[in-house]
């Protein structure tokens, strides 16, 4: 099934912010109070917390930074001839340091229209790993000098996979996520993340993309947590009805290879349903919101915008610019001087 049109492009951003926005109120809490709090069941429904709109964190914040900076290495790659993607990149996680009231350690520029969202400026408790790798970069494309395999990286990586090619996939995600996670897994996993979404953008199936996944992993020992991790996720799918419990066994999703095999097991648990597979990646006790946000990404990817609830979309925060942001993704660049004051190529 081909899933390069602009309805998978749009659902997968559209999904991992909803799946993002479900999981939020509850990132602290653990399954008991989660309980008490929604139900038996845990939460089901977007709590809009009295606002108008289901709030969005930095999960979907820094997916937005991720699509504006490979929209502006390929308006750089057209019109140069030359680029280095992850450096654009990272120039645009430096503007979105500046959102949060970060300060880079040298000049940057602020144009194009991401940073001028005014909503995208509200601090939604964004990851300490991000924050202080990005405030102690000293160049375009300095990777991180930590050790952290936190899942900030995995979370943001959707557009990579939507976007780049087989080839360059796998090696853009990993550098990208090294700008702020300097551990392998930390950026394994975030590449492994990138692969899936390009094989079911090329049309493969949930498990065939999967499979394809660990292929691309191997053996070798920087791939060792991330691929075990998908592979428990893999045979927890396989054994029977899904449960808290089986989430739990796969950790909190605090770290990389977690949050990947909880989204992944919560979507191969229930393929059909997008749904039913972002309530069981967030109803855990850990980071609910990074599992609700890459299995929407790959439920929303798998099934369009239609397969989302259209209440949630309607209600999600920010969903014009989501949706904008896939448009112009799906578009790939154009030759307007509009384009390239939107994604200068820097």
């Amino acid at each position: 099934m081909n899933r390069r049109t602009l309805s998978h492009f749009t659902g997968c951003l559209l999904g991992g912010a909803v799946g993002d926005a479900l999981g939020w109120p509850v990132e602290f809490m653990g399954w008991e109070e989660i309980k008490s709090r929604y139900g038996g069941e845990g939460i089901r429904d977007l709590d809009l917390k009295g606002k108008p709109y289901a709030e969005i964190t930095d999960d979907t914040q820094m997916t937005l930074f991720t699509a504006e900076g490979l929209l502006r290495a390929k308006c750089r790659s057209v019109e140069k001839g030359i680029c280095y993607v992850p450096g654009v990149i990272h120039h645009a996680y430096l503007r979105w340091l500046k959102t949060q009231g970060g300060e880079p350690a040298f000049e940057i520029g602020t144009d194009g229209w991401l940073y001028g969202v005014e909503a995208l400026h509200a601090q939604r408790a964004p990851g300490n790993a991000c924050l202080s790798s990005l405030m102690r970069s000293r160049n375009f494309g300095d990777m991180a000098r930590n050790d952290s395999k936190g899942c900030g990286g995995v979370m943001r990586m959707a557009p990579v996979g939507l976007i780049m090619g087989l080839e360059s996939v796998f090696d853009t995600a990993s550098e990208a996520a090294g700008l702020t996670h300097g551990h392998p897994t930390g950026r394994i996993a975030a590449a492994a993340f990138a692969v899936l979404i390009n094989g079911l953008v090329a049309g493969q199936g949930l498990a065939e993309a999967v499979e394809s996944v660990m292929k691309t992993l191997g053996g070798g020992e920087d791939s060792r947590e991330t691929a075990a991790a998908l592979k428990n996720a893999v045979r927890l799918a396989k054994s029977g009805k899904p449960a808290v419990e089986k989430v739990h066994s796969l950790g909190g999703g605090w770290v990389a290879e977690e949050a990947l095999a909880i989204a992944v097991y919560a979507a191969l648990s229930y393929p059909d349903s997008y749904k039913d597979a972002v309530i069981l990646a967030v109803n855990h006790s850990g980071d609910s919101d990074s599992t609700g946000a890459i299995c929407g990404n790959i439920m929303g990817l798998m099934h369009g915008e239609e397969g989302i609830p259209p209440e949630w979309v309607r209600q999600v925060e920010l969903q014009d610019v989501i949706r904008a942001m896939a448009c112009d993704l799906y578009t790939g660049y154009e030759n307007t001087d509009e384009w390239r004051e939107k994604y200068p190529g820097w």
